[in-house]
């Protein structure tokens, strides 16, 4: 590989405040804030708005979503653009 060309990676906390999760890993991302982990380092954190203890599909409360209807009341709004192919 080529030096000075790839960026530096870097232990990272990601944060997710909505769910209180935190993971440590290695990322080339830049944080201005710091947090202390449990060993008592500080490492740069960077706060994310979805995490996997949050998303509703990892969580199991993820729900069904009507999208037939959506299709016919947005037929029924602006018609049927374009005749339907076989």
């Amino acid at each position: 590989m080529r030096p000075g060309i790839h960026p530096v990676s870097r232990p990272v906390v990601f944060r997710d405040r909505a769910a209180g999760f935190r993971l440590l890993t290695r990322s080339t991302l830049d944080a201005r804030d710091t947090v202390a982990w449990e060993d008592g380092t500080t490492y740069p954190v960077v706060d994310v708005d979805i995490s996997s203890a949050s998303h509703p599909f990892y969580t199991g409360t993820s729900r069904v979503v009507d999208t037939a209807g959506r299709v016919q009341r947005f037929e029924q709004r602006y018609g049927r653009t374009a005749p339907a192919r076989h």
